[in-house]
């Protein structure tokens, strides 16, 4: 075995042919990095693996639902405190209407007076629902959006019921429909999905 045969495993390697004219074969980048072999290395710790940005702050769209959301707790303490005053002036409305000495009225009268307490329960359970969810926009999961879109699906019923009440219930159910559009936008889902470390 000579030294000079070019399949000698144990020769020197052979010489690189020299460049060809510019614009002839594969372009060689000065500044590019090689390629290591096996699997392609991980981002760096600035880029997450999903590809997206990460979210340090509430996108507008969330913090306008979040907004809403407080807007209709407010609504709900108003009505509960509406349904309170009815209450308290429930029985003095009934002595002014004649209603003490019959016992069928009087029966129908508490009927209704328990129909009121009832509306008062709920409205005070949906106010007291509604700051909780409020309260979880900054450091809930996904189940706090998806629990806003219920809770404004919610919201329109109990605006119907209470549409009477000085036009009240048309902004509740007005309101109630933008919470629940903003809260299923992708901006919302994705600030709700975001990594927390």
């Amino acid at each position: 075995m000579s030294f000079g045969d070019p399949n000698n495993p144990y020769g020197q390697p052979p010489q690189q042919p020299p460049a060809g004219p510019p614009g002839y074969g594969y372009p060689q980048q000065p500044g590019a990095p090689q390629q290591g072999y096996g699997y392609p290395a991980a981002p760096p710790m600035s880029q997450p693996y999903g590809g997206g940005p990460v979210l340090s702050q509430m996108p507008g769209i969330t913090r306008a639902a979040q907004i809403m959301l407080g807007v209709i707790v407010l609504a709900h303490v108003i009505i509960a405190g509406m349904y309170g005053y009815a209450l308290s002036k429930w029985d003095e409305t009934m002595v002014e209407a004649g209603i003490t000495g019959d016992s069928e009225a009087e029966a129908f009268a508490d009927l209704g007076k328990g129909v009121v307490v009832f509306f008062l329960g709920l409205a005070a359970v949906f106010a007291v629902l509604g700051l909780v969810l409020v309260l979880q926009y900054a450091k809930g999961g996904n189940g706090v959006r998806v629990c806003s879109i219920v809770y404004g699906s919610f919201a329109i019923v109990s605006g119907i019921f209470t549409i009477a009440a000085y036009g009240l219930g048309l902004v509740i159910i007005i309101i109630s429909i933008l919470l629940i559009v903003f809260s299923a936008k992708r901006a919302t889902a994705d600030w709700f999905r975001r990594p927390r470390y």
